[in-house]
């Protein structure tokens, strides 16, 4: 069954605008083929195919992980894993569901709906008690990271267990969990209460028990607890000496924007409120929640941007060893992008105030090829880096290579994204009944031609490692032959998409 057309349009405008299209770069030598000129049959026989060696031979109790070998028998995500160990982190078992999702709509095939129906009873299965994932799922109980999980049978007492319960918003761990059930759940592969639990827990969770419920932000995990307690105040800057004082080992704990956290709970919630309907006054006021502390959050004149890190005091902190208390530009950018989905959501232009300033001021700090320094130094304004020994150093040219220290400017995006976003504010404020948006997977040429070229008989896009960096960093060797949960799910997501496209214009 299709997605209803309500809510596939719901929202549709602002994630196109918010979270950009697909960008495609020719992966081919030729001009590829007109999608008018593949016919219906290619296309669906080619996503049959793929979608069903996938299931039958990739998948590991209804999961995924990043990399499988060619013969089925390595398995890699943040490190190897054995048989029984799942990926939930991007590019893992969500992303693998949302490309059977695309498949079931756009063919209405009963086996993708069965596809993704395993995707989300594996991930419900590795569900925490305290409402949301971790990184990965273990499904061998002496995994030493095997955690309290809700639903299965080896977890008699969940609430008494002394297991690992720190769920994750890390990376868009428990996030990209949610939007995947809630997807399934709106394309009716699973009941609002499948599991009795679920998505509706997990929502409940990151908006209560998850979120620092005065200042409305949130710690990088949760567990039901509350180790730390933060003022409602607004950001402020360090009067000690920041670079040896004050580091603290569970930063975890603590307000973070680390990793997009902003802008993927802010998705999640806008996805759940638009999945659920208005009468879900408790998503929409973490919504706003969420904008109050990216309001506080931004740091003052002269650097009104936002940091990775903040302490109990709304100080920024040290993270990790090479992520020092200073402004993020990467951050900064998710943060704003994040405020533009909570004004939509609320039709509230308010909440876009904090942007211009942010921007004039990021704009000054672009470097020669539309780079920004991931971090600036507090006060100084310098582009602050580390050497490969881990000290503070303004030099960019002995850096750790595990470590992103630039990163793509998108201000010039982000300008226009917030122009777009005032004019949808005024002309269509939100109602009740208005439909919004999905992010919808758009054709394009040559992306889907390398993906019907390079599908081979058995279904299978076998890549082959040159030493290019890989999610996960995986230690490979020249020449070793994989495939790739990225490279499937967006495959199946272009061969989905024109399979539907096609069809639109009959």
């Amino acid at each position: 069954m299709a997605i209803s057309r309500r809510n596939l349009l719901k929202a549709a405008a602002a994630t196109a605008l918010l979270l950009g299209g697909n960008r495609a770069s020719s992966v081919l030598g030729a001009e590829p083929p007109r999608v008018d000129n593949l016919s219906l049959d290619a296309l669906e026989s080619t996503l049959a195919r793929a979608c069903k060696y996938f299931h039958d031979h990739v998948a590991q109790h209804g999961g995924y992980v990043y990399f499988v070998s060619e013969d089925l028998t390595r398995f890699f995500g943040e490190g190897e894993f054995d048989k029984d160990t799942i990926a939930v982190q991007p590019p893992g078992t969500p992303t693998v569901g949302e490309a059977y999702l695309a498949a079931f709509q756009a063919t209405g095939d009963e086996n993708y709906r069965r596809y993704a129906k395993s995707v989300a009873d594996a991930l419900l299965d590795g569900q925490l008690a305290s409402g949301g994932w971790d990184q990965n799922i273990y499904f061998h109980p002496s995994a030493k990271r095997f955690g309290n999980y809700r639903n299965r049978p080896e977890n008699k007492n969940p609430r008494e267990s002394k297991a690992w319960n720190r769920s994750s918003l890390d990376d868009d761990q428990t996030q990209s969990a949610i939007r995947f059930l809630l997807q399934a759940e709106e394309a009716d592969v699973i009941p609002h209460d499948y599991r009795s639990y679920g998505c509706v827990g997990a929502i409940s969770s990151l908006c209560s028990t998850a979120m620092f419920q005065n200042i409305g932000g949130f710690p990088q995990v949760f567990d039901g607890n509350r180790p730390v307690e933060v003022a409602t105040k607004k950001a402020s800057y360090p009067t000690y000496d920041w670079k040896t004082e004050r580091r603290i080992k569970n930063y975890w704990d603590y307000p973070t924007l680390n990793d997009g956290l902003a802008l993927s709970v802010a998705s999640t919630l806008r996805m759940a409120h638009y999945t659920w309907g208005p009468s879900d006054s408790e998503v929409f006021d973490a919504l706003f929640s969420l904008g109050r502390f990216l309001e506080l959050a931004q740091m003052p004149d002269p650097q009104p941007a936002w940091c990775q890190q903040y302490n109990e005091e709304m100080i920024p902190m040290w993270a990790r060893k090479f992520e020092p208390p200073a402004i993020a530009t990467s951050e900064s950018q998710e943060a704003m992008r994040a405020l533009m989905i909570i004004a939509l959501v609320h039709s509230d232009e308010r909440l876009l105030e904090p942007i211009p300033r942010a921007l004039a001021y990021l704009n000054t700090h672009e470097l020669p090829g539309g780079m920004l320094p991931r971090f600036i130094e507090l006060k100084t304004d310098k582009p602050l880096y580390m050497t490969r020994d881990y000290e503070l150093t303004y030099d960019d040219r002995n850096v750790p290579t595990h470590y992103g220290w630039k990163r793509k400017s998108e201000l010039a995006e982000i300008e226009k994204e917030l122009a777009e976003c005032r004019k949808q504010i005024k002309a269509l404020p939100y109602k009740a009944d208005q439909p919004i948006v999905v992010n919808r997977t758009k054709v394009n040429r040559m992306r889907l031609a390398e993906a019907m070229q390079t599908c081979d008989e058995k279904g299978r896009w076998v890549s082959t490692y040159q030493g290019e960096s890989l999610p996960g960093q995986p230690k490979l060797a020249k020449g070793f032959r994989y495939l790739s949960s990225d490279r499937f799910a967006k495959n199946v997501q272009q061969i989905a998409a024109a399979i539907r496209d096609l069809k639109a214009a009959k």
